[in-house]
């Protein structure tokens, strides 16, 4: 009879893989409890159950800590987990968090809907006014979480003076960095006590991953959020991790590729027949563009929205007069994309409240990508004019 199947140690090598391998256990094997006990209390370095991390995670959170200027960044199995954590692990019941109200729609609903269930007092304020977020503070205001450029409407937080107010009040800012990405921004040293990025978007970039990060200044809070991260089991993928790894090899020449293309996409859609509004941050018909420079430097980003001369059912004709662009309901891929915020992430809001944040039925969103900026322009011309 055949010997029954065991594993057997990992070959022994003197060369190292240029490429970080795919690491997929579950559980790791430690040589007793002595050497367990020294490894949860720090004294020795390894892993031991991959929902309290795995190295394929600690490669991509070192990667995002050096191009945010951090340290201590965890991954989580998506942006909105690495939201949900930044706000669950400091915040208690009977908290007050402030939101800025145009935020990406499935944030709002976890601060309209999840945290009041959980007994976390929630609003929302204007973060591109600092009267209006003054305002709405509260004894109980113990975080504020906005976005440096907003999803979808593009408008700019007033960063500096929202962290100015945080300082003084003793309030933590939470920053999503998503849209700007650390080339765009530095959210650390705009005082944001905690970041956030949805790594699914640019940073990987190939919308082959659903990966987040977090990130906290203080060590207690970044302790809290890491312990939550472990007990809700908010875990991300080695696979993902290993793609996302790759993907941000190539972050920074893709980056300023879509930053260049989306520059020249705005300026040809600015005037273009059926376009009634372009806001992009690098025009200076930005209604916050004085704060973009400041913020943002020469910079426009990768994204913009528009508003065209229709409805649901114009949006319909452009859509099917592009079919080289994705209408898909992400952003950051390699490959420009278009969404309908009406439709795909602020469904869940009202007619009402979505108009009162500028998101009509005929706005879209546009991700741009790393295209051929001539063809770009010559496919949205002849998408236009299906209107």
């Amino acid at each position: 009879m055949a010997p029954p199947v065991r594993r057997v140690p990992w070959p022994e090598n003197v060369a190292r893989p240029l490429v970080s391998p795919l690491q997929p256990s579950a559980v790791y094997v430690t040589d007793g409890p002595d050497v367990l006990d020294d490894q949860y209390a720090g004294a020795l370095p390894g892993y031991t159950y991959a929902r309290e991390g795995h190295p394929n995670a600690d490669v991509v959170a070192a990667m995002i800590d050096r191009l945010e200027g951090v340290s201590g960044g965890i991954i989580t199995g998506s942006g909105m987990a690495a939201i949900s954590a930044a706000l669950l692990g400091p915040i208690r019941a009977g908290d007050h968090v402030l939101g800025g109200d145009q935020l990406y729609g499935r944030s709002l609903r976890l601060l309209t809907e999840t945290l009041p269930a959980m007994g976390i007092e929630a609003s929302t304020a204007d973060a591109t006014d600092l009267a209006s977020v003054k305002s709405a503070i509260r004894p109980e205001t113990r975080l504020i979480l906005i976005e440096v450029v907003s999803n979808p409407t593009i408008r700019l937080s007033d960063v500096e003076g929202i962290a100015a107010l945080c300082r003084d009040h003793g309030i933590l800012l939470a920053v999503d960095n998503t849209f700007t990405t650390p080339l765009g921004f530095s959210a650390g040293q705009a005082g944001a006590d905690i970041i956030v990025h949805s790594v699914t978007k640019l940073l990987a970039g190939h919308s082959d991953v659903t990966l987040g990060y977090v990130a906290a200044r203080d060590p207690e809070i970044a302790n809290q959020i890491r312990t939550l991260c472990i007990t809700m089991g908010l875990t991300p993928s080695p696979f993902d991790c290993w793609l996302a790894e790759r993907g941000l090899m190539s972050f920074e020449m893709r980056f300023e590729r879509a930053d260049a293309n989306a520059t020249r996409l705005a300026d040809a859609l600015d005037g273009m027949p059926g376009v009634r509004k372009v806001l992009y941050p690098g025009h200076a018909s930005h209604p916050d563009r004085d704060r973009a420079r400041r913020l943002l430097g020469n910079r426009g980003g990768h994204m913009l929205s528009i508003e065209i001369d229709g409805d649901r059912d114009a949006v319909t004709r452009v859509v099917a007069a592009m079919p080289e662009v994705a209408f898909a309901p992400t952003l950051g891929d390699i490959t420009t994309t278009i969404s309908h915020p009406a439709s795909s992430s602020h469904r869940g809001l009202s007619v009402e409240a979505r108009e009162a944040i500028g998101i009509t039925e005929g706005f879209l969103r546009i991700s741009v990508g790393c295209d051929a900026p001539d063809r770009l322009i010559e496919v949205f011309k002849r998408g236009l004019a299906a209107i």
